[in-house]
């Protein structure tokens, strides 16, 4: 059901997805989905869940340096902006992402704060990231790369590829720098 939830917002967005849509497309009666969720909202809650902790779920280990964080937010990042999901978002669908930046913290941003927050931990105790309280610092480089992320296709005129990711790089590990 979750398959068939990504696959409708890839393809209409998140207010393409209907309870009737998911079951007709995942084969399965409304009531078999309505055991699950309560609504469609929550389906696409879930599928967007489930799409960033696979994003997570691909790297073998947790990073244990700075730049082993810097490198993997921007695998992060990049992994990201070209998901079949999340990237059909951000370039058909940006504001889905808005509530998210600016209203409130999501299930998924508290997956990857705590991702961040067990790196960075790691890294303190090697040296090699400034002392602070590792879920400060994490919210911060969220922040800082979620931005990067949700304006890259506004600024992709003014700065080409590489020099996105070599600026992010820097901020990245600005930020973390003791």
């Amino acid at each position: 059901m979750l398959d068939a939830a990504a696959e409708l917002i890839s393809t209409r967005g998140v207010h393409g997805v209907t309870v009737a849509e998911v079951a007709r497309t995942a084969a399965v009666s409304r009531p078999t989905v309505y055991r699950r969720w309560s609504s469609a909202d929550d389906i696409v809650r879930a599928a967007l869940l489930r799409g960033a902790v696979e994003i997570i779920d691909g790297f073998d280990t947790l990073a244990t340096t700075r730049a082993e964080i810097v490198r993997d937010v921007l695998r992060f990042s990049e992994l990201f902006r070209t998901d079949a999901l999340y990237g059909s978002l951000l370039e058909r669908e940006p504001e889905v992402f808005t509530r998210y930046t600016l209203q409130r913290i999501g299930t998924s941003q508290r997956v990857i704060l705590h991702w961040l927050a067990a790196a960075i931990t790691i890294a303190q105790r090697g040296g090699t990231v400034r002392a602070g309280n590792p879920g400060d610092i994490s919210v911060m480089l969220l922040l800082i790369a979620q931005s990067a992320i949700l304006s890259h296709n506004t600024v992709s005129t003014l700065i080409d590829e590489s020099h996105w990711s070599t600026e992010l790089w820097h901020a990245l590990d600005g930020h973390l720098r003791p």
